[in-house]
């Protein structure tokens, strides 16, 4: 735990940059904090709706919403978003309002139906996981883990070509420049709009694709 001084308010935040107390949350934090998240030019009434409505959203459900919940909510298209948070929907906006996706994480139930292709000759193979279901070491990480992590959440249909894509374009990212690419980045590398991404991941872009890459964003 770390703790950064703005405008003489002492603040806590985690090893990621994340506030540590939802409660400890105010404007100076965000104002002094957005010019390092590339937000020179003051914030907006469209970044207030979108710091709001993540807030509001969470102290009413209890964990932060989804990027597509929030797109449809304040009626931004991705490349609108990407233009008032650069650095990323988690690492920026969600940021900016004082929370993170691992607050009030929802586990999703099982669906009826597996991938028929897992390969029947490891069926009791080991993941270390995290208590949200993340993979710890993402070089464990194979088909079959991709697999039975889309069995647990909401994927409609089994992985398809596209799935896949978006998948492996995670991993590759993630080997090439050690980190997780941000939402903008992946849809506009893969030719994707958020509404295809919905569909294809409906537990979201960092809890449901990323995960299922077996990333996680630090």
């Amino acid at each position: 735990m770390k703790e950064v001084t703005f405008n003489n308010k002492t603040y806590r935040i985690d090893d990621n940059g994340f506030l540590v107390d939802f409660d400890q949350w105010d404007r100076n934090f965000v104002e002094a904090l957005a010019p390092s998240l590339k937000i020179e030019n003051g914030l907006s009434d469209e970044h207030w709706k979108v710091i709001n409505f993540i807030r509001d959203s969470y102290k009413e459900l209890g964990r932060c919403p989804l990027v597509y919940q929030t797109c449809k909510m304040i009626g931004l298209h991705l490349s609108e978003l990407k233009n008032l948070f650069p650095t990323g929907y988690l690492r920026g906006a969600c940021r900016l309002a004082g929370i993170t996706y691992r607050e009030g994480y929802v586990q999703h139930s099982f669906m009826d139906g597996i991938e028929e292709d897992t390969d029947p000759e490891f069926p009791n193979k080991t993941y270390t996981v995290d208590v949200r279901g993340f993979l710890v070491n993402p070089y464990e990480w194979d088909n079959q883990f991709a697999l039975y992590k889309a069995y647990e959440m909401k994927v409609p249909e089994k992985l398809t070509r596209r799935h896949w894509q978006i998948i492996h374009y995670l991993r590759d990212f993630y080997k090439a420049h050690n980190r997780v690419p941000t939402i903008f980045e992946t849809c506009e590398a893969n030719k994707i709009e958020i509404e295809e991404m919905e569909q294809l991941f409906p537990d979201g872009y960092h809890r449901g694709a990323v995960k299922i890459a077996g990333l996680r964003v630090r």
